[in-house]
């Protein structure tokens, strides 16, 4: 399949993925925040959002992807292959949860709610970029001391 039809599935699955999240409420930083409220007035919904996200990908992983040697619109499968558990990962793991209970997005939710003009999420918005490129120079210049030739 070429570049251009690539993208063209890309930026229609964004699409997609955008109409969902709006349809789940999961624009909203209320209802996160509230089914991020164990102790006050929880709202489990967004649960079952994600729990039924998990449910089609494992369905989809499992059906299609073990069956197939390529993906249908790429040339390989881009799959993780570290398995170990690192400070990074724990330090941004528990970033992006502050960032997420504080603000009530995380990254696809924000961009799915830029459309609607508010001040707060273009805010969170350019936040969320300033912070990933801090973490992109802070990877340079830590690997520029370091010797190694890893980049970000």
């Amino acid at each position: 399949m070429n570049e251009r039809k690539q993208v063209v599935l890309a930026g229609l699955s964004g699409v997609i993925f955008s109409i969902g999240l709006v349809l789940a409420g999961m624009t909203r930083p209320g209802k996160v925040v509230a089914f991020l409220d164990f102790f006050g007035d929880w709202d489990p919904s967004l649960a079952f959002v994600m729990g039924g996200a998990a449910t089609v990908y494992l369905l989809t992983f499992q059906g299609l992807a073990k069956k197939r040697d390529t993906p249908l619109v790429a040339p390989v499968f881009h799959l993780p292959t570290r398995k170990d558990i690192d400070v990074p990962l724990i330090v941004g793991g528990g970033l992006f949860g502050i960032g997420w209970g504080l603000g009530g997005f995380c990254p696809g939710p924000a961009l799915s709610s830029l459309g609607t003009g508010s001040f707060d999420v273009a805010t969170f918005v350019v936040a969320m970029f300033a912070g990933m490129g801090l973490r992109s120079i802070l990877k340079r210049r830590s690997a520029v001391h370091d010797g190694s030739t890893q980049t970000a």
